[in-house]
């Protein structure tokens, strides 16, 4: 891709306005449409919301989005929606033992509003905080027993595709333990065995760093620095590594964009939060690979750096990627790198909510290595963001039409399974909206509207 070199965040702003403009039409028609008893909605189909069986991932991205417009506009009836659904349909999320997608659902809607109430954007409320801080606690120490130990002191979330299988998608679920641990909870094992939720987070980041994220050592033929692969499978018996895999991408040797971005994303964010945290509580968790904040601040930036350099280097000029770096229809669009994504074309669809999830990642590790690293070592990386945020903002991205219910276009979710819409006249889904593409737009708008105007930076822990 080609970065902006002069894009400051206030030059976002009239983009950012548009986009919650749409947005909040777009959000009070799927209020007054949706009913609750299809399910959660996960993805449009000739502009309309539908559903769609696997996981039931997306709830919490329905009503996190009426909380962030809530968080940009100020406009009361946006949080009532959101704090509605949330009282109303979101308690069965809290104890799902079946899925690894705490950090999505129940950050997304109780994680939010704990958050502004900390920020004073809602009233104070004690029966209010202690409800949001307990779905908290209790989600961060289910999604924390779905357990899988390994060897060297390593284990992880395991997926929902059973305890063989580790997701890069995860990591940005982190954010659940995280604060989970900072409310001062833990998850309680057998013989009243206290498992400590920082531990299990950094356990998980450091499986996840060595397994499904490339450094160009020589691991393998496909060992290009920066590459992400989807999931790892481990063998139960001994705990054995076994073999790259995937669910959504093209194959386990190529890139699945959202997933490269997941990472970005989750190891940006844990970076930030784990800055905070006190050298001596590392030390006590006795981790051999972690014996100090600063090594886990240093492995953090390693992850983020190289897997934020791959995105930059494989997409094209625009910012905005295909779904999979190795799809086979892409060597049809001839030096597709070299000019911008074309979400029209005849072979291979693109992701914008990959991008969207990316942005916010990029811009994330950006401005931390500003903050504490060499003066400007992050601002390519922050102008990168802007590139991609200010692209996705554009009218070739957002939905402006009244009738179409999602905001973000040109989402994919499951290309391999051909679940995606693909319109009369097309070859490849295009022109449809995602629940987790939505979302993250409207985070990705509230996270540079907040830098832009000088309002309190945009964290999940405080």
């Amino acid at each position: 891709m080609i970065i902006e070199q002069d894009r400051k965040p206030k030059d976002l702003l009239p983009a950012i306005e548009h986009l919650f403009e749409l947005s909040a039409s777009k959000i009070i028609d799927i209020e007054k449409t949706w009913n609750p008893q299809r399910g959660a909605p996960v993805f449009t189909i000739k502009g309309k919301y539908t559903t769609r069986g696997w996981t039931d991932w997306t709830q919490g991205f329905l009503f996190g989005s009426a909380i962030l417009q809530y968080d940009a506009t100020g406009k009361k009836a946006f949080l009532d929606i959101g704090r509605k659904g949330t009282m109303e349909h979101m308690a069965t999320h809290v104890s799902h033992i079946g899925v690894h997608d705490h950090g999505f659902n129940n950050y997304s809607t109780y994680g939010n509003l704990l958050r502004l109430m900390n920020e004073n954007r809602i009233p104070e409320n004690e029966w209010e905080r202690n409800f949001y801080s307990l779905a908290i606690k209790i989600s961060g120490a289910v999604q924390a027993s779905r357990w899988t130990e390994l060897p060297e002191d390593l284990g992880y979330i395991y997926s929902f595709n059973g305890p063989h299988s580790l997701f890069s998608d995860t990591i940005r679920t982190l954010r659940v333990l995280a604060l989970s641990h900072q409310l001062g909870h833990h998850l309680m094992g057998e013989s009243d065995e206290a498992i400590n939720l920082l531990k299990r987070l950094l356990i998980h980041a450091e499986t996840t760093a060595r397994f499904n994220i490339y450094f160009g050592k020589g691991r393998d033929y496909n060992d290009v620095p920066g590459r992400v692969v989807h999931e790892s499978i481990f063998n139960q018996k001994n705990g054995s590594y076994r073999n790259p895999s995937t669910q959504q991408g093209y194959s386990p040797f190529t890139t699945w964009t959202r997933g490269l971005a997941w990472i970005i994303l989750g190891f940006a964010e844990q970076l930030e939060y784990i800055d905070g945290v006190d050298d001596d509580e590392i030390k006590k968790l006795n981790l051999p690979y972690f014996q100090s904040i600063s090594q886990v601040v240093d492995r953090f930036i390693s992850v983020a750096r190289i897997t934020s350099d791959y995105y930059i280097n494989n997409t094209p000029l625009d910012g905005i990627p295909y779904w999979d770096t190795g799809a086979t229809g892409l060597v049809n669009l001839g030096n597709y790198l070299e000019k911008k994504a074309d979400p029209a074309n005849k072979f291979e669809p693109v992701d914008s909510s990959a991008a969207a999830i990316a942005a916010q990642g990029i811009l994330r590790l950006g401005r931390y290595l500003n903050k504490n690293r060499e003066k400007n070592e992050g601002s390519s990386y922050i102008q990168a963001g802007l590139t991609i945020a200010e692209r996705l903002f554009s009218e070739d991205y957002l939905s402006t039409d009244k009738d179409h219910q999602g905001l973000l276009l040109h989402s994919v979710y499951h290309r391999p399974n051909n679940w995606d819409h693909i319109p009369a006249g097309k070859n490849i889904p295009c022109g449809e909206s995602s629940m987790w593409g939505d979302y993250h737009a409207r985070e990705l708008a509230v996270y540079i509207k907040r830098i832009a105007e000088n309002q309190p930076y945009l964290k999940f822990f405080w």
